[in-house]
């Protein structure tokens, strides 16, 4: 499925191991260093939620962050995918974690929170999940809010809005699934697209 006269090249690297786990993660001591330098220095808890029905909201990957990008935090539109694509090495049950690793490593970087979309071709994120069982009329506000980083299924990438920066956590499905979900996501992200997944099966389904 060439997404442009000849097939994109994909830079491959895995993360960097964490000095420390993040809430909800346990860290992943085997991993060299990622495409995003910048090792965790400490680890960011879940922010409760204000108004929150039952427990404290699973972690937002990166947790709550000032923006310092007041203007390059809303998305921006692109008539043509021109994203680079970075490829993270994960296996289905890490995609996530590793995704979570990453976002904490933009944000280390300085990158704001409402410049990133997390998807995932299998189980919902955790905190996707969790916003879900409050209805979806405040799940998708806070994608319009365009202050946090914003979690949804591959499956609803459509009503997704672009961000600079798309990571897509294969994390499951079928191969077909995986397969559209790839160009799905590189149509949303307007400077990377960074692919958390197993890359055997990733460069077999580009």
């Amino acid at each position: 499925m060439p997404l442009t006269p000849e097939e994109p090249q994909i830079y491959e690297s895995v993360p960097g191991t964490r000095a420390s786990a993040g809430a909800s993660r346990t860290p992943q001591a085997s991993r060299t260093a990622a495409p995003i330098p910048g090792p965790r220095q400490a680890p960011r808890p879940a922010p409760p939620r204000g108004d929150s029905k039952g427990p404290s909201t699973p972690g937002r990957p990166g947790g709550p962050r000032p923006s310092n990008r007041s203007a390059s935090a809303k998305p921006t539109s692109s008539p043509e995918p021109t994203a680079r694509i970075h490829l993270v090495s994960a296996t289905d049950e890490t995609a996530v974690e590793v995704a979570d690793e990453t976002v904490d490593k933009l944000l280390d970087e300085g990158r704001a929170p409402g410049e990133i979309l997390l998807l995932t071709t299998g189980d919902q994120h955790p905190w996707a999940e969790h916003e879900l069982s409050f209805g979806e009329d405040s799940y998708w506000r806070q994608l319009a809010d365009v202050e946090d980083v914003f979690c949804a299924h591959a499956s609803v990438v459509a009503r997704t809005a672009q961000r600079p920066i798309v990571l897509l956590a294969v994390n499951g499905g079928t191969d077909p699934e995986a397969a559209a979900a790839l160009p799905a996501a590189l149509e949303k992200a307007t400077e990377q697209l960074i692919v958390c997944g197993d890359p055997q099966r990733v460069r077999a389904l580009l």
